[in-house]
């Protein structure tokens, strides 16, 4: 062995300097150096790692780091906690051990080395080998000077596509994009934040994916960041140890019962879960990572092995839990531990179940994987949110003037946090931007732009420890920087930008137009600039989830909106491919001959279709319906459908009734999910003349489970602007509810249903024209 006989006064610094001269052993080297300190009772594991994450944390405070658990993400604390672990290895071994013991491990591995000459050819197969053999074979390869590469780029390939299905997904078109943007490291660094074994599942892995890609898109931009939140994984294996430690298979094929099993047992499903063990040792890890994240607000989430696949997006199958994470370290605890039992149980849930049983998935092994984050936001006062939130998605469908380029995309944002822009909430709205053309609005008028505006946010409220509901000027009075950005001064007339640092008076109102995001460019450039990249490697189009926040850089005291003078720091939630795939009807053109009696005609912004053999439709009149004062009369109309949706044929009956279907606030609409109107053909939104005209619902997690079922959605409001309807038709004819329900008696006068061959001569067809922007629902018959 050449010794070059580097001295220096210092323990440490010799044991660095030899170190330095083995530059690819080096890692191997440390490793064996730890063993040899833990092996002879030096230190014990527990003690070392502890010291270095307390090392790690002072390091980033001499940094200038004010709040280190925020300003930091995941890789770059990981990558610190690489460096410190090393440099204490160092020093450890220097003060217990010396240089003659480094000598010998270096001669060690040099032996074991010699006896393989070539290190970088393959000798073991991949698929069973264990997983450092595969991380440190695939770690020589990476460390080659490319031209080298070039000769094992096969077998670096090999390598990775091995962990990733390990590790991420065995989706076979996520792995073709996958293997060629992570890295051995990104893969290790997955695997170092995986508690249990098993799958991340598919939101994790759609999401870790997206950021990498973006690592190109967030170079770009000196004024922007594109980051994920924090995240450890609870692997797929676990819920299956969670099963079997709590004699909980009898569950696991809840999947192949009928229908009306599925929703009566879920509620006792979920008692059994929650009262339930898991795993010690997940117990043990949730606990240390919840004093890791000392007080930030955790989320947890789903992330199942089916959910943001290449075929079906699963949105809002699943359950996903805040935990605000301001308790006493018990109460944090328990209530961890509960989101993670009740997101188990939402693996059998109906609306899950009914999905795959539609789509032809139901016999695949869908486990469970557990997505741990901290949520992204800050205070302000009592108030925990981000500033911006929502849905961006690469391919517009819905362009409601000329000018708007399809292929540039849009976005739906809130502020606070994202579900509102995802879910559909009652008479709130989020902001609509066509990419290519952000300040234009579907509504061109100051009374269209109040009325559909965000009016409440959903924050963490630090005093009740739980998220809830507070008006937006409420929470934004708070942050009037962010107020002056995305809000406007209502003076009746118009609505008029806010100066920061401007005070409102009590009686001002605000109204949510986001138009500093829109004006400013920076915004709207890092969105366009990260859909259009991640629509080139996923070679399709796709959708974003994301949240971030949004600092001054200099704004004038005087000056309103302007978001140029601001620096956004976004973060990726979701990703998953855009399942918008054209169905038969619509590569039908709209086919106007023939057009009898109409049902009703309504403006629309769907792509031509033609949708034919509706035999029936269910009615629920909304002049009943909002009559009904009595909460469970109205839920027992939700049941009803319900049971119709099981019993009608399927994909040949609508459903047409009052509000928005998928809003579960029964006084605004019929409270339905997807498991309760799956099998229908056409949704029709009846909204009254003195509510706000149906919404653009394209982005929601409902609007994407039912087109992904082949269902149309169209919205009414029976005025000479918003369409027209045959009342009598739907009022007069015969109702046959007691043919498929007799029990339904009581509940005739609310739901009707109505054969359509008998009360109107022939099945309804509904003919959507988008040269037109029309959808006409009509008879054969005149």
């Amino acid at each position: 062995m050449t010794d070059l006989r580097l001295r220096t006064t210092t323990p440490t610094i010799d044991i660095y300097i030899k170190l330095a001269q083995y530059p690819i052993m080096a890692d191997r080297l440390r490793e064996r150096m730890r063993q040899e300190l833990f092996r002879r009772g030096i230190i014990s594991p527990e003690k070392f790692e502890a010291e270095v994450q307390d090392l790690s944390i002072a390091s980033q405070r001499r940094e200038g780091l004010g709040d280190p658990y925020y300003e930091e993400d995941a890789n770059t604390w990981a990558t610190r906690m690489e460096r410190i672990r090393d440099y204490h290895t160092d020093a450890y071994f220097a003060d217990n051990l010396g240089s003659a013991h480094l000598d010998a491990l270096i001669d060690e591995l040099l032996n074991s080395r010699s006896s393989a000459p070539d290190m970088v050819a393959i000798s073991f197969n991949p698929e069973i080998a264990p997983w450092e053999m595969l991380f440190r074979q695939g770690e020589v390869y990476e460390r080659m000077p490319p031209d080298e590469l070039e000769r094992y780029h096969h077998h670096l390939q090999e390598i990775k596509v091995v962990l990733i299905k390990r590790l991420m997904s065995d989706q076979l078109p996520f792995i073709g994009v996958a293997k060629h943007v992570l890295s051995i490291g990104d893969l290790r660094q997955i695997h170092r934040s995986l508690i249990g074994t098993g799958k991340i599942g598919g939101k994790a892995a759609g999401m870790y994916l997206a950021w990498r890609i973006l690592q190109e898109v967030d170079d770009q931009f000196s004024d922007g960041v594109i980051n994920i939140p924090d995240s450890y994984f609870i692997g797929t294996d676990v819920i299956y140890e969670f099963f079997l430690m709590n004699k909980l298979e009898h569950h696991m094929n809840q999947k192949y019962r009928p229908v009306h099993e599925i929703r009566k047992e879920y509620p006792r499903i979920v008692e059994d879960f929650l009262a339930s063990e898991l795993p010690e040792y997940l117990v043990v890890q949730v606990r240390e990572l919840l004093q890791t994240l000392g007080d930030s607000p955790l989320i947890v989430r789903s992330s199942s092995l089916l959910e943001d696949n290449f075929g079906f997006s699963f949105a809002g199958k699943y359950n996903s839990y805040m935990c605000p994470n301001q308790g006493s370290p018990e109460e944090n605890l328990r209530a961890v531990l509960d989101a993670i039992r009740r997101i188990y149980a939402s693996s059998v849930n109906p609306d899950a179940l009914l999905y795959r049983r539609k789509h032809g998935m139901i016999d695949y092994d869908e486990r469970m994987a557990i997505l741990l984050q901290r949520v992204t936001g800050r205070w302000h006062g009592r108030y925990f949110f981000p500033d911006v939130a929502g849905v961006g998605f690469s391919e517009n469908p819905f362009c409601w003037t000329p000018e708007i380029r399809r292929g540039d995309g849009f976005l739906r944002i809130v502020t606070g946090f994202g579900s509102r822009a995802v879910d559909r909430v009652a008479q709130d709205y989020p902001r609509l931007i066509p990419i290519s053309h952000p300040q234009l609005r579907p509504e061109d008028t100051v009374e269209g732009r109040r009325t559909y505006a965000q009016r409440f946010m959903e924050v963490i409220d630090r005093e009740q420890n739980q998220v809830i509901t507070v008006s937006a000027r409420q929470a934004l009075s708070l942050a009037p920087n962010l107020m002056s950005l995305i809000a406007a001064v209502d003076n009746g007339d118009d609505l008029n930008p806010i100066p920061r640092g401007t005070t409102l008076q009590p009686d001002e109102h605000i109204v949510l137009t986001f138009d500093g995001l829109t004006r400013g460019g920076v915004f709207i450039d890092i969105m366009k600039a990260a859909l259009q990249r991640l629509e080139e490697v996923y070679n399709g189009a796709v959708d974003l989830e994301f949240a971030g926040m949004i600092d001054a850089t200099g704004l004038d005291e005087g000056t309103a909106g302007g978001g140029d003078a601001y620096r956004y720091r976004l973060h990726i939630l979701e990703c998953r491919p855009q399942n918008e795939r054209r169905q038969p009807d619509e590569d039908k053109e709209a086919d106007n001959t023939g057009i009898g009696r109409r049902l009703f005609s309504v403006p629309t912004l769907l792509p031509s279709a033609t949708i034919e053999a509706i035999d029936y439709l269910v009615f629920v009149d909304p002049e009943v319906y909002y009559d009904i004062e009595d909460e469970a009369q109205r839920n027992q109309i939700a049941e009803t459908i319900a049971d119709l949706n099981d019993l009608l044929p399927a994909e040949h009956f609508g459903l047409v009734g009052p509000g928005r279907w998928g809003v579960l606030n029964s006084r605004l609409s019929v409270p339905v999910t997807y498991s309760d109107i799956c099998n229908a053909r056409l949704l029709v939104e009846i909204s009254p003349p003195y509510t706000p005209a149906p919404e653009l619902a394209y982005g929601t997690d409902f609007y994407k489970s039912v087109r992904e079922s082949d269902i149309f959605v169209l919205g009414i409001q029976p005025t000479p602007q918003g369409g027209t309807i045959d009342w009598q038709l739907l009022r007069e004819s015969p109702n046959i509810l007691l043919d498929f329900l007799p029990e339904a008696v009581g509940l005739a006068g609310g739901v009707r249903v109505i054969d359509l061959r008998l009360a109107a001569g022939s099945p309804l067809r509904v003919v959507i024209d988008d040269e037109t922007d029309e959808a006409i629902a009509c008879f054969d018959e005149p």
